[in-house]
């Protein structure tokens, strides 16, 4: 009964925030707390829901913190040279601009921290995306199947968990696994280059000289036509920025302005803008590469580094109270829609644990395995990997699901090598999963629906993931 009810719960909030009946914060609550009530255990919803916030607390903090990081690091001018050669890249072709989405979230990846990843994909791309009238799903769809092949690196969380789990040593498990993950990340450029030619069919190629000369144009139209008394059309001040002095005028402007006040997504690239710190360049360089530093080798939990990094930051680059104000201020919104986003996360995660919902669907599903099957087990792990990391978190599956399916494996002469090698097989689709924190920065920043990004992208990452899957199966790593 657990097990029909765990899978009804999650098939009921996917199809819910898929057809945009539910807004994916109310989801994720209220769903959990009626299966709950369900389940018979309403009385300890209390209990699960607690217990869940306190397992995703840091990782909340680890976001808060993170995200106001790294969004100074924008602000200061940091990741402008990687942007500016992403750009001359792109220039104006949507195919290059789709590549580039891919090719820099899978360098940024190399970090092994998700939302960090996302804020970097995001704060250059979005307004190339935008300017062109290019579709954000393909962006967000690309960057968390890039950065899903590129979350396998030993020190991006599934591999050690695997290796953890399994008592083996992670890089027995990550080094003969390259070739596949190799083959996994030229799936993702192939899907971001046949999507990019699907984007340049549908909008052209455009020199940005072009495409802000019509933006001009259109502007002034605007103004002459009936903007009214004194009101301003934008007018961009360089390739690639939004000059925000003037206001909207009517007709599309307005209607722009009127749904998203927030959109200043352009300004991230602004080589004007006023946050530029050109002179403290490397000092916050070798901050973030200190604190890059600091994650890996494990100094202190990552919720504390990114505490520490933010208010070294902030008061380095912003030693007035204003200017400090001010930052926090420009980034509170992306941290309230993603802290949010996890302690609703966690209601969810606390009751598929509290009720038992989540052991008994794993062992349903590790008893359907057929005896014949024994000796495939690495085939089955791989396959099981796919859907069982996206409805479960990553220490769900590698603590709970992955040492039954090694005991399986062993029974019939399969090593424990081989499964952990074939557990990290699912990890494209995993970074869409809603149990997932990082794919709330992603949508969040992009300004995406979650269930429109679900829907454009499952069906992509679960193509890569079995491309990992066969390749490791062909090169006989697994």
């Amino acid at each position: 009964m657990l097990t029909i009810l765990g899978f009804v719960m999650i098939a009921t909030f996917l199809v819910l925030i898929m057809m945009k009946k539910m807004s994916p914060i109310a989801a994720l609550v209220l769903i959990p707390a009626l299966f709950c009530v369900f389940v018979g255990k309403g009385a300890h919803l209390g209990d699960y829901v607690l217990d869940g916030v306190g397992n995703l607390a840091p990782t909340a903090a680890m976001l808060m913190f993170a995200i106001v990081y790294f969004g100074v690091m924008i602000d200061v001018g940091l990741f402008d040279p990687i942007v500016r050669g992403i750009l001359r890249f792109c220039k104006a072709d949507p195919m290059r601009i789709v590549v580039g989405t891919a090719v820099l979230a899978a360098i940024v990846s190399l970090d092994g921290d998700g939302s960090t990843t996302f804020m970097i994909t995001v704060s250059a791309m979005y307004p190339l995306y935008k300017r062109l009238k290019m579709s954000l799903v393909v962006m967000t769809g690309v960057a968390a199947t890039a950065n899903g092949v590129m979350n396998t690196l030993p020190w991006g969380g599934p591999t050690a968990r695997a290796a953890t789990a399994l008592k083996v040593d992670a890089a027995d498990i990550f080094v003969p696994m390259i070739p596949a993950l190799a083959c996994g990340l030229v799936a993702v450029f192939i899907l971001s280059y046949a999507l990019g030619l699907r984007e340049r069919r549908r909008l052209g190629v455009l020199s940005l000289d072009e495409v802000l000369t019509k933006e001009t144009e259109t502007a002034d139209e605007t103004v002459l036509v009936g903007a009214g008394g004194g009101t301003q059309g934008r007018t961009p001040r360089t390739s690639l920025t939004k000059n925000t002095s003037g206001g909207a005028g009517s007709g599309t402007d307005a209607e722009e302005s009127a749904e998203e006040p927030d959109d200043d997504g352009f300004q991230g690239l602004d080589p004007n803008r006023a946050t530029l710190r050109p002179k403290l360049y490397w000092f916050n360089a070798a901050l973030t590469v200190l604190l890059l530093t600091a994650m890996i080798m494990e100094w202190l939990p990552i919720p504390v580094l990114f505490l520490l990094g933010a208010a070294l930051a902030l008061t380095v680059n912003f030693p007035h109270m204003p200017d400090q104000k001010a930052r926090i201020a420009a980034h509170a919104e992306n941290v309230l829609n993603v802290t949010g986003m996890v302690f609703a996360a966690a209601v969810f995660t606390g009751v598929l644990t509290g009720t038992g919902m989540v052991d008994s669907m794993a062992d349903w599903l590790v008893s359907t395995i057929p005896d014949g099957m024994g000796g495939q087990m690495g085939l089955v792990t791989g396959l099981l990997s796919i859907p069982l990391t996206y409805f479960m978190s990553n220490d769900g599956f590698y603590f709970g699901v992955l040492p039954v399916l090694a005991e399986a494996g062993q029974a019939h002469g399969v090593s424990s090598l081989e499964i952990a090698r074939a557990s990290i097989a699912g990890q494209a689709l995993h970074m869409s999963s809603p149990l997932v924190p990082a794919v709330y920065v992603l949508v969040g920043m992009a300004k995406v629906e979650f269930g429109d990004h679900t829907r454009f992208t499952v069906k992509w990452a679960v193509l890569t993931s079995l491309v990992v899957l066969g390749a490791g199966i062909l090169f006989g790593i697994i």
